[in-house]
């Protein structure tokens, strides 16, 4: 039975008096809290204005090199209907176990911790079918009810675009810094601008630009082929104010490296190693300000 003029506006007062009365924190994006058993030095965000730039290629690279350089490191798979973080890895038959009222991120090889959706499923092909209030809630779960020990980074690999859940991070997780990564299309200019705005309206500082797929390098003579015309790279960071941190080639041993969950033992030494001083830089100038 519909409800009476009377009553809908004896609704409209009430939850107007509710709004009133709430805390004001409450009433706002507030930061997820930490469990007892977590503690995170840096976390560090990596975006991208569109999908299927290689935006958790880039992750992995960044994780897998801090972690080379003895850092104690963790990787948020924040791309929740999306998630790849776990294959890359070695991780795609593992599941997240419980310690009480928490969960325990699985670890890889070389120790290093991963919380993701897939690490949640019963199969690895299960689509991920929730609105945007439950992927909030799993966003949650993953920061402040798992237990990630003492880390020195945690990595967050945002979904493309800038929807709600990329909201969300930005909102509720204490982001020090983003890495931005492009690919060389002419469109690139357009969707990093719409990262960069992002970032600057939730004030997160952009640490700068890595451009992923810029280049392939011909087999038989050496020759560097550029299969999507010139850079832009440059020019974007450039347009936009950012650092330009370096590029990344097309390399199908990337994606055998990446299929056979061995990014920790057959990724190249030293890739995009201004990315990984730009977040050492960042991490240094925070801890000397706390």
């Amino acid at each position: 039975m519909p409800l009476s003029p009377e009553e809908e506006q004896q609704i409209r007062e009430e939850m107007g008096q509710m709004h009133e009365d709430a805390p004001q924190a409450e009433q706002g994006p507030q930061i997820f809290p930490l469990n007892e058993n977590s503690n995170i030095k840096h976390v560090i965000g990596v975006i991208s204005g569109k999908g299927g730039v290689g935006k958790s290629l880039v992750t992995g690279i960044l994780a897998t090199e801090l972690a080379r350089h003895g850092a104690s490191v963790g990787i948020l798979d924040a791309d929740i209907t999306g998630p790849s973080i776990p294959k890359m890895f070695g991780l795609a038959d593992d599941m997240v176990t419980a310690d009480g009222n928490n969960m325990v991120p699985c670890e890889t090889a070389n120790g290093m911790k991963v919380m993701s959706t897939n690490l949640l499923l019963e199969h690895n092909d299960d689509p991920v079918l929730w609105r945007g209030p439950i992927l909030a809630g799993a966003l949650q779960q993953f920061w402040g009810q798992t237990n990630w020990g003492n880390l020195d980074f945690l990595l967050v690999d945002m979904p493309p675009g800038t929807g709600d859940v990329a909201l969300t991070v930005f909102q509720s997780l204490p982001i020090e810094g983003v890495i931005i990564v492009s690919s060389p299309q002419d469109l690139v200019q357009m969707v990093v601008g719409k990262a960069v705005k992002m970032a600057s309206m939730m004030e997160v500082p952009c640490l700068g630009l890595v451009e992923n797929m810029a280049y392939l390098t011909c087999p038989h003579c050496g020759e560097k082929v550029e299969p999507y015309g010139p850079s832009r790279a440059e020019e974007t960071a450039k347009r936009y104010d950012l650092d330009f941190l370096g590029q990344l080639p097309i390399d199908p041993s990337f994606a055998q490296m990446c299929d056979a969950g061995r990014m920790e033992q057959d990724l190249p030494d030293g890739l995009i190693p201004d990315a990984i001083a730009a977040i050492i830089a960042s991490a240094t100038v925070m801890d000397a300000l706390k």
